[in-house]
């Protein structure tokens, strides 16, 4: 079974206890701290307060599945369940199995005046499925259960999915027919295609397989107003893109009950490699020539110095990664050289093109090559991250990340600015804070730019929470300072809402308003999320 409070599952041993190293090194940075108390299950179950809702076969009242969709993996939905002051509580959690049963549901929940919460892997980090507390009932439509490949049509390469499929079944069915869909998001293991559709998600693997807005072909959504089919075509000029109406809308508008999507066979050969470059800048240079040279790379990531470095301290095998430094410090990727990560994904000969190319213009900037060892291992560990806050926690230290998106001109001053202002926030307070930065998704246009930031927790659950309310502040100003998207792929929901219009503008909000009306005039529909 999942786990009510953390990542992963109940009996999943990859919790990341930090070594002995990894500690020392950890406290050397921001100092030694101390772990704060997890309440019990038990205790946070009997927090849960009586339904409003009465007893009824289209849902459940049980106080273990209202704790389980109360909260999502934001850090502060983490010090919530670990605290035990969950908060709102959904009064009712259903789980349909068709979209018929989802339409029943919206039309019980209209008829009531109910909220209504479309809930998917759980995975969301803005607060996209926490209740507000409005005065109204709450209904949260768990989709899991709907977790079908239904069709594949291989001459178009259109899949049809049940929104409600978790990232390792949607592969898993597809593999069976020699197919893959290639979304790969950090959330991949729990989250699911309608979550993704929804939330506008990008996958590791976009500069192969796009992002989900290309591959969103179209479906089937479920509104307050009816149902809505949208139909496949390959390309229109028929006025706007109603797909478009629903990318992104985090259940404002409906509910996403089918996904067609463009698939693609399996690729015959893939594979992950690492180098270095002397410095920031070099990589920075190289980074984008491959991309605008339109190479044909399943992704890429560059990890500024200060993530290069931390990732080499906290890899483990101290005498080994002093023998790599020594050799790459002979090539000339000394004490300022940073670390780029690739992919190749397709046939033999794409994939041989695409890394010879590579290693050409890497070579131009002084890329270093590393062996095929750290690819295999970024490889292996790909979705190993989100279980490192297990770790930190028991050891009384929180993680967090804040990510953008921003124009090639503006890309070397907003990450420095970003991490700055992330690593000085909690300056009044006399903490250390251990930022770090890498560029993880490319276009020709630009770069994300993801930060993750270490910081001790507090003496309590609130210190805890204010550093973070600092920290996410500060980070969140910065972009849009510098003119980044506030979300390159965890969309708005509730953290990230207020900055919305810097990048919207007031005329664009209300467009957006007044298409949410449209499909949701009493506001039930995930209110307080998005939008107003």
């Amino acid at each position: 079974m999942k786990r009510w409070n953390g990542w992963g599952d109940d009996d999943n041993a990859l919790d990341y206890e930090l070594s002995a190293a990894a500690l020392r090194f950890l406290e050397g940075l921001i100092g030694e701290s101390k772990p704060l108390p997890d309440a019990s299950l038990e205790h946070v179950l009997a927090t849960v307060p009586a339904s409003r809702l009465p007893p009824d076969d289209l849902y459940s009242l049980d106080a273990e599945d209202r704790l389980r969709h109360a909260r999502g993996q934001s850090l502060p939905d983490w010090l919530a369940l670990r605290s035990g002051a969950v908060g709102v509580f959904p009064d009712a959690v259903a789980f349909p199995r068709s979209t018929e049963e989802v339409r029943s549901l919206l039309q019980m929940a209209n008829e009531r005046q109910i909220d209504i919460i479309a809930y998917g892997g759980g995975t969301s980090v803005v607060g996209h499925i926490n209740p507000e507390e409005d005065g109204r009932p709450v209904l949260t439509i768990d989709m899991t259960r709907m977790d079908q490949l239904m069709s594949l049509d291989k001459e178009s390469q259109i899949a049809t999915f049940g929104a409600g499929t978790i990232g390792p079944r949607v592969e898993a069915q597809l593999k069976t027919e020699g197919y893959t869909l290639g979304h790969y998001p950090q959330s991949w293991e729990l989250s699911t295609i309608g979550g993704w559709v929804a939330s506008r998600s990008s996958g590791q693997q976009s500069l192969r397989y796009g992002r989900i807005e290309q591959m969103f072909a179209g479906g089937r959504i479920e509104t307050l107003k009816g149902t809505l089919d949208i139909p496949t075509v390959p390309a229109s000029s028929a006025g706007p893109d109603v797909r478009e109406f629903f990318l992104g809308t985090e259940g404002r508008m409906g509910i996403i009950t089918e996904v067609k999507a463009r698939v693609t066979p399996l690729p015959e050969q893939e594979s992950f490699h690492v180098l270095f470059f002397p410095t920031w800048e070099t990589g920075l240079a190289a980074v984008r020539e491959i991309v605008q040279s339109k190479m044909q790379l399943s992704m890429m990531r560059l990890s500024n110095q200060i993530e290069t470095f931390t990732q080499l301290r906290l890899a483990g095998g101290a005498q080994v990664i002093t023998l790599l430094e020594k050799y790459l410090s002979l090539r000339g990727a000394g004490d300022n050289k940073v670390m780029f990560t690739f992919g190749v994904t397709g046939s033999k000969g794409q994939c041989q093109s695409a890394l010879k190319l590579t290693r050409q213009i890497a070579k131009r900037h002084g890329g270093v090559g590393a062996g095929p060892a750290l690819g295999k291992k970024w490889e292996h560990s790909r979705f190993r991250s989100p279980y490192l806050r297990h770790g930190l926690w028991d050891s009384g230290y929180a993680v967090d990340t804040m990510e953008t998106a921003i124009d090639w001109v503006r890309v070397p001053e907003a990450a420095a600015g970003i991490q700055a202002d992330i690593t000085n926030a909690l300056s009044d307070e006399g903490e250390a804070v251990h930022a770090f930065t890498h560029l993880s998704h490319f276009y020709g246009q630009g770069s994300s730019i993801y930060t993750t930031y270490i910081f001790r927790c507090g003496s309590d659950y609130e210190t805890t929470l204010a550093r973070w309310e600092k920290l996410k502040a500060a980070g969140a100003e910065a972009i849009v300072r510098f003119g980044g998207t506030i979300s390159h792929q965890h969309g708005v929901g509730k953290d990230h809402a207020k900055y919305l219009s810097a990048e919207k503008g007031e005329l664009g909000i209300e467009a957006i308003q007044t298409l949410v009306e449209l499909f949701d005039p009493q506001q039930q529909m995930n209110p307080g999320k998005l939008v107003p």
